[in-house]
């Protein structure tokens, strides 16, 4: 793979990696997210300012966690940062939008997650995507996400490269939503179909755990990272999206659902954990899902940056306070943090320092 020189930038080790971020990672993410706060707080209506705002609020550690990758080109942050906090705020706030909506018009879902697709189009026209929903009047705000995207867009040298294959991620992340978020008998049924579609392509996983890594951002947040070096090419793209789908972003998502487990089900909420027949398939699966992340990332460039993005999630997530109200959870995870090396109880006691500071 190329992009060898490049890859020379990343952070090698635990320590550079968390240099970086609270030097400049979390300042500049958190910047970003008080511009952002500062537009939601302005939007009209009442329902689409009040899911705004928690999205940033609840969901912050996602942009945090995400903004990881512009410390692997810290002379590109100033257009990483932007692209990174404006996408995943779209994903949370229209996650929020469509877990509490009034509406379970999948057509309504569809055209809201276009904001998605057209954030990482840098020619796509912006359109009226609350057009199917009583909920209308934001101000402009879903507006302004998908054009910092775009702008940020145009200034990485090699976006060409990557293009098809975000878009591709994007646009299976949309599926996802629009087929998790439908009335409820309607779910399951639309999930299995849409896997009959995708099976073949990824034959080791079970549907539960294709559907998971669809939700997953960090695919799109490392194109972006390859596409702010010149000589990006679209091997590279293809390589990349190769090495993080289904397995590294399948991890991130089913992480996430862990945690949840207790949350989704008091809220009456889909969650892809509940697919296995005990909780010791669902450990050995999520472990099957770990060593196959770990494989995938071996060959990249800056292997080493990449397995302690591994490492972090695992520590960003078994580190989470839900966890500790969640006897079933916390058993999951002292199995899964038996083996734990070094690097992820590095990272387990910064992510606790990180939430502490948010507090």
């Amino acid at each position: 793979m190329k992009m060898s020189e490049q890859a020379r930038q990343f952070p090698q080790t635990p320590i550079r990696l968390m240099k970086r971020v609270y030097k400049y990672v979390l300042p500049e993410v958190r910047a970003e997210l008080g511009r952002l706060r500062a537009i939601a707080e302005r939007i009209p209506d009442e329902e689409l300012r009040t899911q705004a705002i928690a999205s940033m609020t609840s969901k912050q550690f996602h942009c945090e966690g995400g903004g990881i990758y512009s410390a692997a080109n810290l002379e590109s942050r100033a257009i990483l940062v932007p692209l990174i906090v404006a996408l995943q705020t779209i994903s949370d706030y229209l996650d929020n939008l469509c877990d509490r909506s009034t509406s379970l018009d999948p057509d309504d879902f569809r055209l809201l997650h276009q904001s998605m697709l057209d954030a990482v189009d840098p020619n796509a026209p912006l359109i009226d995507y609350y057009a199917l929903r009583t909920e209308r009047e934001d101000g402009g705000y879903l507006h302004e996400l998908v054009r910092t995207c775009q702008n940020s867009i145009r200034q990485l040298p090699s976006y060409a490269s990557v293009q098809p294959y975000v878009t591709e991620l994007v646009g299976l992340y949309g599926d996802l939503q629009v087929y998790k978020h439908i009335a409820k008998p309607k779910r399951e049924p639309a999930l299995l179909a849409w896997w009959e579609q995708h099976k073949e392509k990824v034959p080791q996983l079970y549907w539960n755990e294709f559907a998971a890594a669809t939700g997953s951002t960090l695919g799109m947040f490392m194109l972006f990272l390859a596409a702010s070096f010149e000589d990006c090419t679209e091997e590279d793209a293809r390589f990349i999206r190769d090495s993080y789908f289904p397995h590294v972003c399948g991890l991130h998502i089913m992480l996430d659902y862990l945690i949840d487990q207790q949350e989704d089900r008091e809220g009456g909420d889909l969650n892809f954990c509940n697919y296995y027949s005990d909780q010791r398939q669902l450990v050995d699966r999520i472990g099957f899902i770990v060593e196959s992340a770990r494989k995938d990332v071996c060959n990249m460039a800056a292997p080493k940056f990449h397995r302690m993005v591994i490492e972090g999630l695992m520590a960003l997530y078994l580190s989470d306070p839900k966890v500790r109200g969640q006897q079933d959870v916390k058993l999951v995870s002292k199995r899964l943090m038996k083996k734990s090396p070094l690097t992820r109880l590095f990272f387990w006691g910064n992510s606790v320092l990180i939430r502490m500071r948010q507090s």
